[in-house]
């Protein structure tokens, strides 16, 4: 029997909803689900990514790890358990430590995809005050975000920038919060969609397209899918109808969606399965 490693960050209940330190890590019914999925396949061996992964990995030896894993501390956290999977001679699913450093910095990822052509909002980069001269040529509105975060962690409507003092005040809160560069971008204003793709090489597909369904938001939100509306405002008493899959969308913009989608990938080095988010 194939014996799965099953990497992953389970999120410690205490903290839910009290700030978004672990807005990334999975919850313990999202990795109950992984794991009787993956049981189909063969022995399942939890492997949490903590302190103790190396030798834990070592002592158990899978077959291959299945790996959904975060990361925990510095801006590589999402690379630590491949490379160390690498470094074992073990292997595993999902993008190698290259791509998924790469992906988790916003800045070097659009500069990859407009080297190679692929449409990217306009930015600036800020590290202190002394950057925001160039955050200040885009044009307004902006959005202000953490360039190393995922799962909307930092993202709220507050990022969200009419004028420059707001862009100033939310940019000097994000650096000190978060202690990392703020990534200022062009507001894109149209319509949000997120693309899962499945595959490598020629054989990688885009799945059936997912909708943002803005109308959903509480009256008066921004159509932004941050964290106020994954961790605040979409409760399982309460849930909100925030996706539309397929999407509703045309054939052109259908195709024109997957094309961009996998440019993306493939420009990135993704591998395995990924998701692309897509804003209009």
């Amino acid at each position: 029997m194939t014996r799965i490693g099953f990497a992953y960050n389970l999120k410690p209940d205490s903290t839910e909803f009290l700030s978004d330190e672990f807005a990334e890590w999975d919850s313990s019914e999202t990795i109950d689900a992984v794991a009787r999925a993956l049981a189909g396949l063969g022995e399942v061996i939890r492997l949490e990514a903590d302190e103790n992964f190396p030798e834990n990995l070592r002592r158990e030896k899978p077959d291959i790890v299945f790996n959904i894993a975060e990361g925990k501390n510095g801006v590589n956290r999402e690379s630590h358990i491949p490379a160390i999977c690498e470094f074992y001679g073990i292997p595993y699913s999902g993008s190698d430590p290259y791509t998924l450093s790469l992906c988790l910095d916003k800045a070097r990822t659009k500069v990859t995809l407009a080297y190679h052509g692929v449409r990217t909002a306009r930015f600036a980069v800020v590290r202190d005050a002394t950057d925001l001269a160039a955050a200040r040529e885009l044009p307004l509105p902006v959005f202000a975000k953490p360039i190393h975060e995922g799962s909307s962690k930092g993202i709220t409507e507050k990022n969200f920038c009419r004028t420059h003092a707001e862009l100033e005040a939310q940019t000097a809160f994000l650096l000190e919060t978060y202690q990392q560069p703020v990534i200022v971008e062009e507001y894109l204003p149209g319509a949000e969609f997120t693309c899962a793709v499945l595959g490598n090489g020629d054989d990688a597909k885009v799945l059936p397209i997912v909708g943002m369904n803005f109308a959903s938001l509480p009256a008066g939100a921004l159509p932004i899918y941050g964290y106020e509306a994954k961790w605040i405002w979409d409760r399982p008493e309460r849930p909100l109808q925030m996706f539309d899959c397929p999407a509703h969308i045309d054939d052109s913009l259908k195709r024109e969606i997957e094309r961009v989608t996998l440019e993306a990938y493939r420009v990135l080095g993704c591998r395995d399965w990924s998701r692309i988010d897509v804003r209009l």
